[in-house]
């Protein structure tokens, strides 16, 4: 038995459970432990979350066409995107620096992009197939979502070491504002998704098919 059907919800910040008064008035029921408003389901989850995806997608095109590094000296300057930085070290024969760059900045990105997509389709048509694998799915695009932020963290450690005045500098790029924009917004997206919505597709169906036996 679901925890609803035992009149239990859970706060969606904190995770407290709490037990739904017989009689609620007017007011929105707040969390006793951090006080945030408590709802059975995320209000609009689906349509947040779509709007939160598409901004992801249209900050990512940029992302991987404009340059993630710039490196001045002077001999000129050099501008690299995420997929020529993992080229260079292909090149200079760092292939697990490449290999860790093009998986953290490209493969989970994408992936997490797609499997979003995947969840909301599948909520949307009323699916009640492949339920455990689809919250499999969403528990992994919470752990691999912060892997993203690899790429940018190289960038920044670069900037703060390679200083040596007017011979060398580096500079973040305009693709790393996009990136990390990327990057922060599909982590709230995997937030606003309520993951309950799953289930809840399996007791419709239950319901449309007891009424029909009935």
């Amino acid at each position: 038995m679901r925890a609803i059907e035992q009149g239990l919800i859970s706060c969606h910040l904190c995770h407290q459970l709490v037990t739904l008064p017989k009689e609620r008035g007017e007011g929105a029921l707040h969390c006793p432990r951090c006080g945030e408003p408590m709802h059975i389901r995320k209000p609009n989850s689906i349509q947040y979350t779509w709007a939160l995806v598409i901004a992801s997608i249209i900050f990512y095109i940029p992302a991987n066409l404009l340059p993630m590094m710039e490196v001045h000296t002077f001999a000129g300057t050099q501008a690299d995107t995420i997929l020529s930085g993992v080229l260079y070290f292909l090149e200079t024969g760092s292939y697990l620096i490449a290999a860790v760059i093009f998986i953290a900045s490209i493969i989970v990105p994408i992936t997490k992009l797609i499997i979003l997509i995947y969840l909301l389709i599948s909520v949307q048509r009323g699916s009640v197939k492949h339920k455990r694998i689809r919250k499999k799915l969403y528990v992994l695009t919470e752990i691999i979502g912060k892997w993203s932020m690899v790429d940018v963290y190289v960038v920044a450690i670069m900037i703060a070491l390679v200083h040596f005045g007017g011979l060398t500098e580096i500079r973040a790029g305009a693709g790393a504002t996009y990136f990390l924009l990327v990057v922060v917004i599909t982590m709230i997206a995997a937030m606003q998704f309520d993951p309950k919505l799953i289930w809840d597709m399996q007791i419709d169906e239950e319901k449309r098919s007891n009424a029909a036996n009935a």
